[in-house]
């Protein structure tokens, strides 16, 4: 189902780990549990730098006009969300922070607890059975989150503005396949066998793939989301 772009547009969020570790902290997910870490750079030395294990990985890169022919591509190639993969479409303008951080969480819950009765505990559940449309449309009424990602896209350190040409998209590993969660994109892109262990390693190629079609560009931005142990 084509999904129509909403007239609402929230702020962005800052590609920042504190940022999002209050935000997430505050949706549910305790901070016992799991916790974003920058990751500086994609050679194995500093991937190894990264708390382990890394259960999701977030990547900010900038949209040209290239990546945006690309994704009309992958489009027109992309079947329905695999069994077990959640996912869902972004209807809202500059909601891809948090719609990268639902898809990361999202599938990992079977990795980490969420708070009980917290609004990530009572969201996934109300979203279980919907499909990507259907949670898309139930995101973009939702003021609690409305609110939540508001007031974590003003507590970055540079201030916020809606104009961006940049994107959040998400990895995570389902089932042993390496998910790419975008949700501009018309579902879940598979880069192959993965695992926790190598969850991080495994995205950090796709994404020097991404940096490679445009080298000129520092707009990129790596975060992992780690289970504490």
């Amino acid at each position: 189902m084509a999904n129509r772009p909403s007239a609402k547009r929230w702020l962005p969020l800052e590609a920042n780990p504190d940022v999002m570790n209050q935000f997430i902290w505050g949706l549910g997910v305790a901070p016992h549990e799991a916790e974003c870490f920058d990751v500086y750079g994609l050679d194995e030395e500093l991937l190894e730098m990264v708390p382990k294990p890394v259960l999701a990985v977030l990547f900010l890169y900038p949209l040209t006009s290239q990546s945006e022919k690309e994704r009309i591509q992958q489009d027109k190639e992309i079947k329905e969300p695999p069994a077990g993969v959640y996912f869902t479409k972004q209807t809202v303008g500059n909601a891809c922070g948090t719609i990268g951080l639902l898809h990361a969480i999202g599938n990992i819950t079977s990795e980490i607890k969420l708070v009980e009765g917290s609004y990530l505990d009572k969201f996934f559940k109300a979203t279980a059975n919907m499909d990507p449309s259907q949670r898309a449309a139930f995101l973009e009424n939702d003021n609690e989150m409305e609110v939540a990602h508001s007031i974590a896209a003003t507590a970055g350190d540079t201030e916020a503005s809606d104009n961006v040409d940049t994107h959040f998209i998400s990895f995570t590993c389902v089932n042993g396949q390496l998910y790419e969660l975008d949700g501009r994109k018309a579902g879940p892109i598979s880069h192959g066998a993965s695992s926790t262990s190598t969850l991080l390693q495994d995205a950090a190629k796709v994404i020097q793939k991404f940096i490679e079609k445009n080298p000129d560009s520092i707009n990129f931005n790596v975060i992992a989301i780690s289970k504490k142990t």
